[in-house]
């Protein structure tokens, strides 16, 4: 079972260490010992944490749509638009998340696409890959 450190988590999570330890405090995310004894949680529970928050988020932040077939949608806050005769480029920092966006000049005209500016980057990809970084291959190993 995957084990991260409450600062670990707060990374994972884009929110400080002080926000996270006070969910954890809370009961609001179950916290454990990890196997050096200090504050730690559950990586299935991160995970299942993070999914919840993203989905509360999804629903919270932006109006509802009539319908939709993209099912990844990250609200947050353009940042920046590069414009040329034919195509723009926009930049969407949602949580610790940034998405870049080439598109249309003429559809983000249209848009009104300016930094600052509430936005969703919707994803749909036929191809999405999964990497495991080291330190998630060595915690695989260690039994908390």
């Amino acid at each position: 079972m995957p084990v991260f450190r409450i600062k670990e988590a707060a990374e994972l999570l884009g929110v400080s260490y002080d926000t996270m330890l006070r969910w954890a405090d809370s009961g609001r995310i179950e916290k454990i010992t990890d196997d050096v004894g200090r504050r730690a949680v559950d990586g299935a529970a991160l995970a299942e944490f993070a999914r919840e928050r993203a989905e509360a988020a999804a629903t919270a932040e932006i109006e509802p749509v009539t319908g939709q077939s993209i099912r990844n949608r990250f609200p947050g806050l353009i940042t920046r638009v590069v414009k040329d005769t034919v195509m723009a480029q926009v930049e969407i920092q949602s949580g610790p998340h940034r998405f870049v966006s080439l598109l249309s000049r003429e559809a983000a005209d249209e848009l009104g696409l300016e930094p600052g500016m509430l936005a969703v980057a919707a994803v749909k990809a036929t191809n999405v890959s999964v990497e495991i970084p080291a330190t998630a291959a060595r915690r695989r190993n260690v039994v908390s």
